[in-house]
């Protein structure tokens, strides 16, 4: 009968077999055991399910994802997960969340105003923070080149105005924001990011495989940055081994043949996550598994962002700046259209993680209208009026 520890070493030989590419003498020399006893255990993890081998495309080389347990990150064992119990245990042991005190907050935050003088300043950040999006069934080549125009040139009637951090589109539609963008193209700061949503979005229901091809393809296109969704019936059901082995393989899959990847945003689809207590150890997981943004949802579901959600995932980046020195970025998404409410986040962000957040390396706004009514308020303060409805473009 195998024990448990030949099981645990059955994991560490496949790893370090498919991962690391070590032959069965280096992983003997490794574990400490025979040359014999490695190929036996490796041959443990295929027969008993321990590992799962899968060939995505005939170039690929095999993908071990286990079917029990996580596949764990450099992140998540410095904190001491390594297994599924102590994952559960570390999510489950995070203080829980006052929610009245977390609304009080938020509301407070709500509460606070700028100066008039630094309103223009306020709106000028705003664009540089925007993922402009087009997320339709009905998007064609023409629209996501419409869209970069805009990105690229807000405001023609005015120089002065910033471009924006990044265009979202759908997998196929990358290669047509790359091309519109030209030499424009770039990281989010040095120039205009293409993100695209990937993992079945919005829904997330499919499988791993096609998944994994999804974040592949618009990588392959040209996106610099993935926004993938969370499996949330996996978690709602407990099943959090599930969730973060997603999202360390969606981060694999965001690797360039050149050793580059494209940055990863988590999306939690937060009002389907029903409980604030959901929505931090959703937070906590998606860093452990290798997130580099944490957003709230895809704009299809509502409630989308809200501020003491965001106030929330703002107080879960600075946490974890505060214990490791690695700074994680956040979105907001969805719902987010007057240039009042992305001032109330911007405030947000400064008094919650810190001023060094107000940066398109560390924090977004999800939105598609929120430009036009930015637009607007730029021109209110240069002209002293509003112009009429023709002065922006709709799409």
């Amino acid at each position: 009968m195998i024990e448990i520890s030949d099981n645990d070493l059955a994991l560490r030989a496949a790893r370090l077999y498919y991962d690391d590419g070590k032959t069965q003498d280096e992983i003997g020399d490794t574990l400490g055991i025979t040359r014999w006893k490695a190929g036996r255990l490796l041959a443990l993890a295929r027969d008993s399910g321990i590992v799962a081998i899968s060939i995505v495309e005939s170039t690929d080389t095999a993908e071990v994802r286990p079917l029990h347990g996580i596949t764990t990150t450099d992140r998540s064992r410095a904190h001491g997960v390594t297994d599924s119990a102590s994952l559960r245990a570390f999510l489950y042991g995070l203080d829980a969340v006052d929610a009245i005190g977390l609304e009080e907050r938020a509301a407070r935050l709500a509460t606070r105003s700028i100066k008039n003088d630094s309103k223009r300043a306020a709106l000028d950040t705003i664009i540089r923070l925007i993922d402009l999006t087009t997320l339709e069934g009905a998007d064609t080549p023409g629209k996501v080149r419409s869209l970069v125009r805009k990105a690229i040139l807000p405001d023609p009637s005015d120089p002065t105005a910033p471009r924006v951090a990044a265009v979202c589109v759908y997998p196929d539609m990358v290669q047509h924001a790359v091309s519109a963008l030209g030499a424009h193209k770039g990281d989010g700061v040095t120039g205009i990011g293409v993100a695209s949503v990937a993992t079945a979005f919005p829904s997330g229901r499919s499988t791993l495989e096609i998944k994994l091809a999804d974040t592949r393809y618009a990588v392959s296109q040209g996106a610099t940055e993935i926004d993938m969704v969370i499996d949330r019936g996996a978690f709602l059901s407990g099943d959090l081994d599930t969730v973060f082995n997603e999202i360390v393989a969606v981060h694999r899959a965001c690797g360039r043949a050149d050793g580059t990847r494209a940055h990863l945003k988590v999306i939690f689809e937060t009002g389907e996550l029903r409980t604030y207590d959901n929505i931090k150890r959703a937070s906590w997981l998606a860093i452990l598994a290798g997130a580099d943004f944490i957003k709230t949802s895809t704009g299809k579901v509502q409630p989308a962002a809200t501020l003491p959600t965001t106030v929330l995932m703002l107080e879960v980046v600075r946490d974890w700046f505060t214990l490791t020195g690695e700074r994680i970025g956040v979105k907001p998404a969805g719902g987010i259209r007057q240039s009042k409410d992305a001032i109330r986040y911007l405030v947000a962000v400064a008094e919650v993680a810190g001023e060094e957040w107000i940066d398109p390396h560390l924090f977004r706004f999800g939105a598609s209208s929120l430009l036009n009514d930015v637009l607007l308020q730029r021109q209110k303060m240069t002209t002293g009026h509003y112009s009429g409805p023709d002065y922006v473009t709709v799409d």
